[in-house]
């Protein structure tokens, strides 16, 4: 049975279709290119607008044609948070939720079960499937510790489609980094939707700090990295304990969303603005090197050119590395979508585009502190152009010449120069490439 996926939205979905793969592999069956004909169209849907809605429905209506006789399941977000609005469409034989991978494999395989397989996440806590997945072609494991959400910020549909937050109990985490390290990956990224959550639904509960310290002690792997934490849950105990740890990659993802305290309490965010400089300060004090990303939203209802200019000019003076910019787009059942002063379109476009002018100048000139510097970086792949390319620890992206037998294993490198935002390096000295047991895959 050959059976294809579509995976629409954010890299926690693209885990989930790397977990549905594994599975069906298992089962024997064969995955095939979305363009081909297959048996079964899987088509793993987000819902974080109204516009993700609509183009799960229009991949589904492409894979009818592909295929008139072939099985199409959705799943993912939008099946979780609106089933019914699926289930109508005549090009949908079925409709499953999260956290139910055995139901979903069975509706596959067999066409068994309900047309509608949905559980209430906010009530039912399903568990969580652990498994490392590797993204984009790199040779990093991705390895997701924490679902769902309890924050309910106003822009978003997660706490409803991704259900209560649940966490991945510490010595399955442990066995789970063991488990990469026999599989010879070298790096992992540990990841959440919300992971600043962790184990509070644990018994007894424990903090995302007590796992970092396990992992620091215990973690067979040479580099760890975290996906993603919110300004208010970066404790100082938290920084510490990563910038103690060799293991630990200088650098960290802190989702700012807006630039101005009126912005950030109509999100619903809980910090202010002063509180995310003084948090991004307190780690290049320790971490001088650090890279920090954020996320930033632009164009939420109620943002003026006066709140744009507040802050445009708050991330320009902080010394961030990157910016993910995402303008406003209304998400139907979200609190923000009822909101008054929608922002004009043109307004957003124009003002996206300055904010990702700006977070590209950012990345060139840290990129570009790095120019006569040494550098350790984990080569992942061949560029189109010839070279090895690959990221430092804190996340430069890095290419240089190099064999293929480097694939999967860490340098140290010169940076020579800095083209755009990727430096231009020459290895200085191979680490590990003698002991290497073969590339992770």
């Amino acid at each position: 049975m050959r059976f294809a996926i579509a995976t629409l939205g954010c890299k926690v979905n693209q885990y989930d279709s790397a977990i549905i793969e594994s599975r069906l592999a298992a089962r024997g069956m064969e995955r095939c290119d979305f363009s081909e004909p297959a048996d079964v169209y899987i088509v793993n849907t987000c819902t974080v607008t109204d516009r993700a809605d609509a183009e799960s429905l229009r991949i589904a209506r492409r894979a009818r044609r592909l295929n008139p006789n072939a099985r199409i399941v959705m799943t993912g977000c939008l099946a979780q948070a609106n089933p019914e609005a699926l289930a109508k469409a005549r090009e949908v034989d079925a409709v499953v939720g999260l956290g139910r991978l055995g139901d979903l494999e069975r509706v596959i395989e067999s066409g068994a079960g309900d047309r509608v397989m949905v559980s209430d996440l906010r009530k039912q806590k399903a568990p969580i499937e652990l498994g490392a997945v590797t993204l984009d072609g790199h040779t990093r494991a991705f390895l997701k510790l924490q679902e769902g959400c309890d924050q309910f910020c106003t822009f978003c549909i997660v706490p409803f489609s991704r259900g209560a937050s649940r966490s991945v109990e510490p010595r399955r985490v442990m066995a789970a980094l063991d488990d990469l390290h026999a599989r010879g990956f070298k790096e992992v990224v540990l990841s959440g939707v919300h992971l600043g959550g962790y184990g509070k639904d644990l018994e007894p509960q424990i903090e995302l700090a007590n796992l970092l310290e396990m992992v620091a002690e215990r973690c067979p792997l040479e580099r760890v990295r975290i996906s993603s934490l919110d300004p208010e849950e970066l404790s100082d105990r938290i920084v510490q304990i990563i910038s103690r740890s060799e293991k630990f990659c200088p650098h960290l993802h802190l989702p700012l969303q807006a630039g101005d305290d009126e912005l950030l309490s109509k999100m619903r965010r809980r910090y202010l603005r002063e509180h995310f400089r003084e948090r991004v300060e307190k780690v290049l004090s320790v971490w001088p090197d650090a890279a920090i990303g954020t996320d930033l939203i632009v164009g939420f209802p109620g943002e003026t050119a006066r709140h744009f200019e507040s802050c445009f000019n708050f991330v320009e003076a902080i010394p961030l590395s990157y910016f993910h910019v995402f303008p406003y787009s209304v998400r139907a059942g979200t609190t923000a979508a009822k909101l008054p002063g929608r922002v004009n379109p043109a307004d957003i476009k124009r003002r996206a585009a300055l904010m990702r002018e700006l977070g590209e100048r950012k990345r060139h000139q840290f990129a570009r502190r790095f120019v006569g510097a040494t550098l350790k970086v984990l080569l992942e792949e061949r560029a189109e152009t010839g070279e090895l390319r690959g990221y430092s620890r804190n996340y430069v992206r890095v290419q240089t010449q190099a064999p293929d037998e480097l694939i999967n294993h860490e340098v140290e490198v010169e940076a020579s120069a800095v083209e755009g935002a990727q430096l231009v390096a020459e290895i200085v000295r191979p680490r590990g490439a003698a002991a290497a047991s073969g590339r992770a895959s």
